[in-house]
């Protein structure tokens, strides 16, 4: 009875033992596996989409931006990624990177580089705030061309407004003749008056420059008054010679040469096989060919005969008043 009571006893005690030791143990791996072995540092798999490449990677990353960070990836003004940064990443998971496109926007002057991630020119354009689109501005490319790398943009701010203007209405010179008036006055009898038209346009202003003008409408406010003048026509006459007239190239006006008269003094010339008459100034001397008594200016000369004739008979009188 003692011998058993004993064997008992002893068994009791390495059970106790046995038991001790699996405690320690257990409680070293818990310890050991606590602080020694980290679940978030294994290796993961990572699938990345970045502007149409895709490849897929092993990473200890545990955020998509250490995702980045870990193998270089570098993120432009705009560009969008998903998940967010702050995203944790577990094996498995599909990181995706869309890009901002470059693009240079000129407006007014000023050019501007933005990065988009808009899908038309028109979107683009209103995505950046410097600059206010209006319905009626011009976009090159169109609106609703798609956004591409490297786009260059120039915007045309249109303006379209109506205008009002007075516009002078020229009045028109009315020529009569008086034959009571001495033939060298000449007066204005009735003033003339400019009158007024009102027009309305519509006007197209790029970026401030006018570029088209139409008239919508037109009407005359005032009308015009014709001014009159009087010629007078009497020409008081004293001797009168007959012979005949010739011309030279001398002045260009109406003018003449002739041997006696005195110099100043005007005479009217009428060429006698047709009636025509023009008034002329004795500035020169001549001509002296025989039955010549008066050398008449080209231009004088044609007002009464072709100059091709070269001479011609005529009445010559002297005039004066």
């Amino acid at each position: 009875m003692k011998i058993y009571f004993k064997k008992n006893k002893n068994t009791q005690k390495f059970l106790f033992m046995l038991a001790v030791f699996f405690f320690c143990i257990n409680f070293s791996f818990a310890n050991a596996k606590e602080d020694d072995f980290d679940f978030e540092k294994v290796s993961k798999r990572v699938v990345l989409q970045d502007e149409g490449m895709k490849f897929e990677t092993s990473s200890i990353a545990q955020t998509v931006q250490e995702f980045l960070e870990e193998q270089k990836i570098t993120l432009r003004t705009n560009d969008l990624v998903f998940p967010a940064r702050n995203e944790k990443i577990f094996s498995g998971t599909r990181i995706i990177v869309v890009r901002a496109k470059k693009i240079t926007i000129k407006e007014g002057g000023k050019t501007d580089e933005i990065y988009t991630l808009q899908k038309t020119v028109e979107q683009a354009i209103w995505e950046d705030e410097k600059i206010e689109l209006g319905q009626d501005d011009i976009t090159v490319p169109a609106r609703d061309a798609l956004v591409k790398e490297g786009m260059k943009i120039t915007v045309t701010h249109v303006l379209i407004k109506e205008e009002i203007k007075n516009i002078d209405i020229d009045f028109k010179t009315v020529s009569n003749e008086d034959d009571k008036l001495g033939w060298r006055i000449k007066k204005v009898t009735q003033k003339g008056e400019a009158g007024v038209k009102e027009v309305k346009y519509r006007v197209v202003y790029n970026d401030g420059k006018e570029i088209s003008r139409k008239v919508l409408e037109s009407n005359v406010t005032k009308e015009p008054v014709n001014e009159i003048v009087t010629q007078g026509t009497y020409v008081k006459v004293g001797k009168i010679h007959t012979g005949m007239a010739s011309w030279y190239a001398w002045t260009g006006t109406m003018a003449a040469a002739n041997p006696w008269l005195p110099m100043g003094s005007y005479v009217r010339v009428t060429n006698k096989d047709n009636g025509k008459s023009v008034i002329v100034k004795i500035n020169d001397r001549g001509p002296f060919g025989n039955g010549r008594i008066i050398d008449l200016d080209k231009v004088a000369f044609a007002e009464i005969a072709s100059v091709g004739a070269g001479v011609v008979n005529v009445k010559m009188e002297v005039i004066t008043n």
